[in-house]
């Protein structure tokens, strides 16, 4: 997967490491070599999404630091990309993010990627049970079994009906042959009508319908299913080629809450008609990162009024927002976003 590197524009020091999700303070001190009294010793807290490719900036220190000409502001937080400025303060000491590829296999990050060694999960490693060929047959267990061939049935909107889901949903949870991952909290299972290359779901055992009924005690679990996403797609053979997002349907179809874990490139059969579409790349799609903070801020998840309107939106490229008329047409271009 991409490793993200902060680097200093006046040269003044190495390039900073920044581990994925991994939570970095820096200031004045040894790491950046500012002794500007100016600037605090906990001047900014940085959190790395190696994955969609940018920096959360929060000010902790009370003099100003900017992303470009914006003052992040004490408390809040902001975000960094590539081709942006870093000021650690008073519009001096400029640093740049960078993001590379790096073909070895990540450290585990935090508490929450041991957890996925507890003796009770699956004897395999998860990224070793899913195999890659084309388009048509994803995340297949490799069981040496002939994968399930798709039809246009399959992948059709009747299929997908609530109750249909529903069902099928939790029966998929129980099936060793959809499970790529389990341990006492959570299975990881694939998507049956994926709508990417990748596309795989992260379940609760705990029975929660919807995200209606998430409280600040469930937390713990979603920032380990979280955690678990990110170990997938860390996992996964193509990270170092592809993006991923980790998020929620605003409204979903199924009666069981589950996490989405898909590959930006959208190149599935499955992926049919304007609904699919606007239904990962518009609001509809909730990050998981937000879930989890409108849950430990304000106890429950806000949904916005009007959500099921967004799935009647124009198909626009998620890349370059360039709008097309038919899915064909769309899946066309998206060609030209993949390296």
């Amino acid at each position: 997967m991409p490793v993200c590197w902060l680097v200093s524009e006046d040269d003044s020091h190495k390039p900073i490491q920044l581990h994925h999700h991994q939570t970095v303070t820096l200031g004045r001190g040894p790491k950046t070599k500012i002794k500007d009294k100016k600037c605090s010793r906990d001047q900014v807290e940085l959190k790395a999404d190696c994955n969609r490719g940018f920096i959360s900036v929060k000010q902790l220190g009370v003099n100003a630091t900017n992303v470009d000409n914006v003052v992040v502001g004490k408390g809040n937080q902001v975000t960094l990309k590539p081709g942006q400025r870093l000021y650690m303060v008073n519009q001096l000491y400029p640093y740049t993010v960078k993001f590379t590829e790096e073909t070895s296999t990540p450290r585990p990050v935090g508490e929450e990627s041991k957890s996925l060694k507890r003796p009770n999960q699956m004897s395999e490693d998860p990224a070793k049970k899913v195999s890659t060929t084309s388009h048509t047959d994803h995340h297949r267990i490799t069981d040496g079994s002939p994968p399930p061939k798709k039809t246009p049935e399959a992948c059709s909107d009747k299929s997908e009906s609530a109750g249909h889901w529903s069902q099928g949903l939790k029966a998929s949870m129980q099936d060793p042959q959809m499970q790529l991952y389990k341990d006492d909290r959570v299975v990881v299972i694939k998507d049956k009508y994926p709508k990417a290359r990748y596309h795989w779901l992260v379940l609760p055992w705990e029975s929660i319908s919807s995200l209606k009924v998430l409280r600040s005690e469930h937390c713990d679990l979603l920032k380990h299913m979280q955690c678990v996403g990110d170990r997938m797609v860390q996992q996964c053979p193509d990270a170092h080629k592809l993006r991923f997002r980790l998020g929620y349907h605003a409204i979903p179809s199924m009666s069981h809450v589950h996490l989405h874990v898909i590959s930006q490139e959208f190149d599935s059969p499955c992926l049919k008609n304007k609904k699919h579409w606007n239904s990962f790349t518009t609001d509809y799609f909730i990050e998981s990162e937000d879930v989890v903070a409108m849950l430990e801020h304000h106890g429950k998840v806000t949904v916005k009024e009007g959500m099921s309107e967004l799935l009647k939106l124009p198909l626009r490229c998620h890349v370059c927002r360039k709008e097309q008329s038919t899915i064909p047409k769309l899946k066309e271009h998206l060609k030209s976003h993949i390296s």
